[in-house]
């Protein structure tokens, strides 16, 4: 029977070693990593995870608190954690936590009774509960939605900036009655990307206009219904900003409904950069962000604090890019004249 003294041996290196590489595999150069992994596949070593796990006092198994799976984007950073835990020799424990405070109580507490060494929240919340200082370095990573207090690792977008660079461009195709189509009232993404709007809004000379805000819950069905009330104003906007593409999409469906085109009528704009963004008719103009390493970056910051790497709280700021598609185009002639006939006045 292949044993772990066999795997050594056919590798090269000590009993220790090919237990680091099976058990920490960060902690061993990628050469004697492939050595030993091959020598593993080679013998048919099978080790016992159980009396590894048991021994060292670690399930390497990490908790991902998700708000909704059903979001597309949050799909992408799950598949970024996936890779790199794997990289890592850990585990992910996915909860669809629909936002509910009590059920992201129960999956802390797993790690709290060694049932997982850590967690992921991507939601602005602390799963631990009330915030003390012996909580400052809590085996926790705070990425997406992150909260304001800087007590864990987080991994951010400046939203505030993207949503600026985003309505900066509707006013330079002419567009001066921009609406906005808001995420889930207390959300910090929702709030900083208000921000940027208003910051670009301000910058032009624009007055903002209460009436251009609309509410919604980053779903389908939230941005088809913020289309219907803002084209029923007696002055609609020339374009629609959405603070994410699955709402782009829904407002994209219901002016198309209401016989108007895009972007010759109507300019959509979205944000995330999701795969369906590319293929939606027509395609939607957006801010990319890049999901994939949301999830990497907070899995490798996880796994720092738990071998010790990490004593400090460091903040990640991913970079966005604008994605010029064909959703959004010059304000509508007739508008555009209107607006000139007003400021020769």
């Amino acid at each position: 029977m292949s044993n772990i003294r066999a795997v050594a041996e056919l590798a090269g290196v000590s009993v220790a070693t090919v237990s680091r590489a099976l058990q920490q595999p960060d902690l061993v150069s990628a050469k004697t990593k492939a050595k030993v992994l091959a020598a593993v596949e080679e013998v048919g070593y099978k080790p016992n995870l159980m009396a590894v796990k048991f021994r060292s006092g670690k399930t390497h198994n990490l908790v991902v608190l998700v708000p909704t799976v059903a979001n597309v984007f949050f799909a992408r950073v799950i598949s970024g954690m996936q890779q790199a835990a794997a990289e890592k020799g850990y585990s992910l424990l996915l909860a669809n936590t629909q936002g509910d405070q009590e059920i992201e109580s129960s999956y802390a507490k797993m790690v709290q009774t060694s049932q997982a060494d850590g967690l992921i929240q991507l939601r602005a919340h602390n799963p631990f509960g009330e915030v003390t200082d012996d909580q400052s370095m809590l085996p926790m990573v705070n990425a997406c939605e992150v909260l304001d207090q800087q007590r864990f690792p987080t991994v951010m977008l400046d939203n505030r900036a993207a949503a600026r660079c985003m309505t900066e461009h509707l006013i330079k195709l002419g567009h001066r009655r921009i609406a906005m189509v808001k995420g889930p009232q207390r959300s910090p993404l929702t709030r900083d990307r208000l921000a940027g709007y208003q910051d670009a809004l301000t910058a032009a000379g624009i007055a903002f206009d209460e009436q251009l805000l609309c509410p919604g819950n980053f779903s389908l069905q939230s941005g088809h219904k913020a289309a219907a009330t803002l084209l029923a104003l007696p002055h609609p906007p020339t374009a629609i900003f959405c603070e994410n593409d699955e709402m782009a999409i829904g407002v994209v469906q219901r002016v198309k409904q209401s016989g108007l085109r895009i972007p010759e009528d109507l300019s959509v704009a979205g944000f995330d950069d999701i795969s369906f963004a590319a293929y939606c008719d027509p395609p939607l103009t957006t801010i990319a962000q890049p999901a994939e390493e949301f999830g990497s970056t907070a899995v490798n910051l996880l796994v720092d604090i738990l071998q010790g790497r990490l004593t400090k709280a460091p903040k990640v700021i991913l970079p966005f890019e604008l994605v010029l598609r064909a959703s959004t185009g010059p304000a509508p002639v007739t508008v555009a004249l209107s607006q000139k006939g007003e400021q020769d006045v």
